[in-house]
């Protein structure tokens, strides 16, 4: 029993993040002019609320976020007080929501036989509770991020065809996601079809960088691309850069 000497509960832990991916979180938030400070690792969650404070309202504020959240580690339940980064608490819990959350119900459980004077039961039950409610967890914000993206992919189906200011929000081997900033809606540009130049992907600086023409696409630059393409089955909105000295027909396809 890991928790051997200690009464069996019920806490929402946070890793603290991998270092090199905080590190390269870092140096985009400077592209946007925010400093973020990791040298001293007693100070990052600190420094990461502060900055997420900065940046509410802004157009850059969802990418940033994004971009956080993917550098952090992944919290969740466990009988095993191992802290919690994000709120720099060395210890953390919550029973907010006993109607919404299982884990809250646990929390009850627990304090209520504690203040009963009952004595501190195996963990390995409560345990496997947890990992239960944090799978549950995941696949819960998964349903959420797939119906938002739903409603997203409808309504840029409709919406005016005109030039969009955007966020470079990803970048990979296969394409460029660019965040529309009046819309938040997410969309991507295949490489196959940027045939200006032919793209290497160079993932240490997550940028594509042109052969010829060393045009370079880096995540966080500011452009404006179009909706070429909208297909709501796979929840897909498919854009291109907008050419403002000739503006090719859009032949956008809704599923």
């Amino acid at each position: 029993n890991k928790n051997k000497g200690k009464d069996t509960f019920v806490y929402r832990t946070h890793d603290s993040p991998d270092m090199e991916r905080l590190d390269t979180f870092s140096g985009f938030a400077k592209r946007f002019g925010h400093a973020f400070d990791i040298e001293n690792e007693n100070t990052i969650s600190k420094a990461l609320n502060k900055l997420m404070e900065d940046i509410q309202g802004k157009p850059e504020q969802n990418v940033l976020e994004q971009l956080a959240i993917r550098s952090m580690a992944k919290a969740k339940y466990t009988t095993e007080p191992k802290g919690h980064f994000g709120l720099a608490f060395p210890h953390y819990s919550h029973f907010t929501s006993p109607i919404r959350r299982y884990p809250d119900m646990m929390v009850h459980r627990l304090l209520e036989h504690y203040l009963e004077g009952g004595k501190s039961p195996d963990a390995e039950p409560w345990e496997q509770k947890c990992v239960h409610s944090s799978e549950r967890e995941k696949r819960a914000a998964d349903a959420e991020r797939a119906s938002i993206k739903y409603k997203q992919v409808e309504f840029m189906s409709l919406a005016e065809d005109k030039d969009y200011e955007g966020i470079v929000a990803g970048v990979t081997e296969w394409g460029v996601f660019v965040e529309i900033t009046e819309t938040k809606c997410e969309g991507m540009i295949r490489v196959q079809d940027m045939d200006d130049d032919y793209y290497d992907f160079d993932q240490k600086n997550m940028r594509l960088v042109g052969s010829k023409t060393k045009k370079m696409i880096t995540l966080g630059d500011k452009v404006k691309v179009r909706v070429v393409n909208t297909d709501i089955d796979r929840r897909t909105i498919d854009l291109e850069f907008a050419d403002n000295d000739k503006k090719k027909p859009r032949a956008r396809v809704i599923r």
